[in-house]
């Protein structure tokens, strides 16, 4: 009789183990805020294509910006310059940063072609540390619809 009441405890210990594992949480790798935020934007902006054919480029001197070491806590800047090298208004609709420490401006008025424009990325290093890369989308009315400008900096310990 002792043997059985083992026996079952022991089958409704494991039963209750198995069963309780089975509603553990899976770990799920989410794509990053960028990512999101890209597809987001490209799913609910329609893209027009100009009755001429004639798209805006948008031309920068550089599209990556090292700060190099920065110290802790500190707030950075960097200025991106581009140029309309097409041949319509550019637009700018959008600009995001991949997290809430990277901030873009942009212009908001059209870009005439030819004419010039700055993209201002700021970036704060509060509660980071080590190497960092983050990324700021643009969302724009050119052929491509968005362009990508990248920053690094490296957070002294």
């Amino acid at each position: 009789m002792i043997k059985k009441k083992v026996c079952l405890i022991l089958i409704a210990s494991f039963v209750l183990v198995t069963s309780c594992k089975k509603n553990e949480v899976e770990t799920i790798k989410m794509p990053d805020i960028a990512t999101l935020k890209k597809n987001r934007d490209q799913e609910t902006t329609p893209r027009v294509v100009p009755v001429d054919g004639k798209y805006p480029v948008m031309t920068f001197d550089k599209t990556e910006h090292d700060f190099g070491i920065i110290e802790k806590e500190s707030k950075v800047a960097y200025t991106f310059d581009f140029k309309n090298t097409g041949e319509a208004d550019l637009i700018i609709t959008n600009a995001v940063g991949s997290c809430g420490c990277t901030i873009p401006e942009y212009p908001k008025d059209a870009i005439k072609p030819g004419e010039s424009g700055k993209m201002k990325v700021s970036f704060n290093a509060s509660g980071k540390h080590g190497k960092q890369q983050k990324t700021v989308t643009i969302t724009t009315n050119t052929a491509q619809g968005s362009e990508l400008l990248h920053i690094k900096a490296a957070i002294k310990e």
